[in-house]
């Protein structure tokens, strides 16, 4: 069982073994939390998708890249599901996500992994249950995984962690 925390940052600044991406479906550089991941890791980063993932990623599925200029080995960029009301297998789907992004870090070799809340920017998933769904997927990660970082990107994405951690 790993070890899970939160911090609020810039997911881009963390080292750590492999960094999870809240990633489009057609892995695109998109913005949020992925636009910045494009922007920190250098031009290389979209090539590698292009180049290894011409079809995409469906949603509630992950991929993996190389880190390129991050301060990262991997980049697991995840597809979370776009929140329709919650009655469209959204939190079975955003569950897949991150359990097949802890995977594919944990098949990888990672122990450190740095995730943000996946959804919760444009795709609009309410914070408290994408913050559980995070941190419940997160305590579940295989060996050798070892700790994950859920990154908040202000107090109230860390409160809400904060709240899925104890209760």
């Amino acid at each position: 069982m790993a070890e899970v925390e939160v911090l609020v940052g810039d997911i881009t600044k963390l080292t750590c073994d492999a960094m999870v991406n809240a990633a489009n479906s057609r892995l695109r550089r998109g913005g949020g939390v992925d636009g910045a991941i494009h922007r920190a890791a250098g031009p290389g980063l979209q090539a590698e998708l292009e180049a290894k993932y011409p079809e995409g990623c469906p949603t509630g599925s992950a991929v993996l890249t190389d880190g390129h200029l991050l301060p990262c080995r991997y980049v697991v960029h995840a597809v979370g599901p776009v929140w329709r009301g919650g009655g469209s297998g959204e939190p079975e789907q955003l569950a897949s996500a991150y359990r097949t992004a802890l995977e594919l870090a944990a098949r990888a070799g990672s122990r450190v992994v740095a995730a943000p809340l996946i959804s919760t920017g444009v795709y609009g998933y309410p914070l408290p249950e994408a913050a559980r769904i995070a941190v419940a997927a997160a305590g579940a990660a295989p060996p050798p995984l070892e700790r994950v970082i859920v990154v908040a990107f202000d107090i109230r994405a860390e409160a809400a962690v904060r709240r899925a951690l104890t209760g």
